[in-house]
């Protein structure tokens, strides 16, 4: 597989795919909006799941009551799309649970605050919204939990510590999902969880103080495989029959754990339950990074554009995506050009935040022929007036793992077309290359 980065990428395919305008909301008529009617199923669909009692989000969305004190704050960060927290843009992608409020929705909740925030009647109210007390698919086949607590202070930055847990397994096997549970959601912001077999997880580990060690960013080595995360409001999704993840004998788990400080000394142990495949497996589903390895930024540059490439040696299809910046990224692009020159479009985040990385599964995975380029294009801003620039004033910002410097990766999850585990027909030897 051909690695190609730089000026081989053009701007070209990423201006001519813009965002469709919205749809225009037509109101209601005058006094008839009520939140128990209209603006109840909103919130409790899109909201509540991270607006909750021991759940990340500041307050609580549960209520009538709990939605007036708040509804304000709610007109202003919808009008703006900044909540909820769905980065990816529409019509770059076809994502499950996606938390994306149409026009239509984000006008009712502005007409309903206007008119005076009316009840309504108890029997329009939905059932209030149900959550699992345990683990959403059911008991793991495995739990991994790191052998004591992670004791974090009041106040400071935010810190990225991960955990190593051995498997314990001694045999391969596949995975068909995983699920994280926050040991303390008052601090726990996210998760990633890859797969090592180096034992380069356990060097780090014995070199740090305490228990696991800290890495912003990456996991400081090249993991041999990701089984997925947790951010608030996703949800566990097993893997279609016949797909799994590659676990080998003997791996360790390291959970990559996104600390955000409370205002008081709190503790965490944070847990993955693992689904193992019960069905046969014919397609291992892969991790390759689309990387632009080269960052360069200098100081003042609002506008610096990484750019990478990388050609399809054979069918795949994608099937899910992670888009990867540091804090002084703007915006990421990905495209795919097929063979004949069509263009179809992965993944586009124009307003791109550290704090919500998300891993995107597609509702249908993507087909690529042999042959096909996944192009990314990535802008990052280094002044003075980017309020996320962690330097001041800022200074070179070059490639690499710490909260000042910078990376520019699509991680594309795919399976080959030509691939079955059962008849011997593996694509590669390596877990997560081509």
């Amino acid at each position: 597989m051909a690695l190609a980065m730089g000026a081989s990428v053009l701007l070209a395919p990423f201006a001519r795919a813009g965002k469709a305008p919205d749809a225009v909301y037509t109101p209601r008529p005058a006094g008839t909006l009520t939140f128990n009617k209209d603006i109840a199923p909103i919130v409790f669909q899109n909201c509540s799941s991270c607006h909750r009692q021991g759940e990340v989000a500041p307050f609580a969305l549960m209520n009538y009551d709990d939605v007036k004190k708040r509804a304000k704050t709610i007109v202003q960060v919808t009008q703006k799309r900044f909540m909820p927290p769905w980065k990816p843009e529409a019509g770059f992608g076809d994502f499950h649970d996606a938390r994306v409020l149409s026009p239509d929705q984000i006008g009712m909740v502005k007409q309903w605050f206007d008119e005076g925030m009316k009840e309504g009647g108890s029997i329009d109210l939905p059932a209030s919204p149900k959550f699992p007390d345990g683990w959403t698919l059911g008991e793991p086949d495995m739990v991994l939990e790191p052998k004591e607590s992670f004791e974090l202070s009041a106040e400071g930055r935010d810190v990225y510590r991960c955990f190593v847990v051995p498997s314990g397994i001694t045999q391969d096997k596949y995975v068909a999902a995983v699920e994280v549970r926050p040991g303390n959601r008052k601090v726990v912001h996210h998760v990633i969880a890859y797969v090592d077999t180096s034992g380069k997880a356990r060097e780090l580990d014995a070199r740090d103080p305490g228990p696991g060690y800290t890495s912003f960013g990456g996991v400081g080595f090249a993991p041999s495989g990701s089984l997925g995360g947790w951010v608030p409001g996703n949800f566990p999704r097993l893997l279609n029959d016949g797909v799994g993840i590659s676990m080998p004998k003997g791996a360790d788990v390291v959970l990559q754990v996104h600390y955000h400080k409370s205002g008081k000394v709190e503790s965490d142990r944070t847990k993955i339950g693992i689904y193992f495949c019960k069905k046969p497996v014919e397609k291992i589903m892969r991790i390759f990074p689309v990387a632009f390895r080269q960052i360069r930024i200098q100081p003042g540059d609002s506008n610096y554009v990484a750019r990478a490439s990388l050609q399809v040696p054979a069918g795949i299809h994608v099937v899910r995506i992670l888009p990867h910046m540091h804090l002084l990224g703007k915006e990421m692009t990905v495209m795919a050009t097929l063979p004949d020159g069509a263009e179809k479009p992965l993944i586009r985040i124009n307003d791109w935040d550290f704090n919500w990385q998300g891993t995107y599964e597609f509702k249908e995975p993507v087909a690529l022929p042999i042959g096909s380029r996944i192009n990314v294009m990535a802008r990052y801003d280094n002044s003075a007036n980017n309020p996320n620039n962690p330097s001041d004033p800022p200074r070179l910002v070059t490639r690499g793992e710490q909260t000042t410097d910078e990376m520019c990766i699509a991680f594309v999850y795919y399976t080959v077309d030509a691939e079955s585990v059962s008849k011997g027909r593996l694509a590669l030897k390596a877990p997560n290359r081509f």
